[in-house]
């Protein structure tokens, strides 16, 4: 858990437990609360510090930690370099509720469009 902490605070700025604090998880999974981007980040971050470890083959705890924050800092990178030509945060405090939430909003506005597109709505 020490070195999943140092990978999620070298991207995200944030150990994985302030990040399940500020999506309001409790039990439930980070990763299955998390948008495409920030599992996409996650992942860079895990592969880069695999990746890392194999060429620099750490031998002490203190080694491994150094190269958890060299893979963290990789995705941490390339958030900042999204969050600049977006101008908006990949972090979000969406969680699977939220999404879930939107995808029911989202079928309940398509069931109540007219099945002819050309179909006029009745006005009560």
């Amino acid at each position: 858990a020490i070195l999943t902490d140092e990978i999620s605070r070298a991207w995200s700025g944030m150990t994985t437990g302030q990040y399940k604090r500020l999506k309001g998880l409790t039990k439930e999974n980070l990763r299955d609360n998390m948008t495409d981007l920030e599992l996409v980040l996650t992942m860079l971050a895990e592969a880069s510090t695999t990746d890392i470890s194999k060429t620099a083959k750490p031998q002490t705890f203190e080694e491994n930690k150094q190269v958890a924050k060299r893979g963290g800092k990789v995705a941490g990178i390339a958030r900042q370099a999204l969050e600049a030509e977006t101008g908006k945060p990949v972090i979000t405090e969406k969680n699977a509720f939220d999404f879930q939430q939107l995808v029911t909003d989202i079928v309940e506005d398509a069931a109540e469009l007219p099945e002819n597109p050309t179909e006029k709505k009745d006005k009560d």
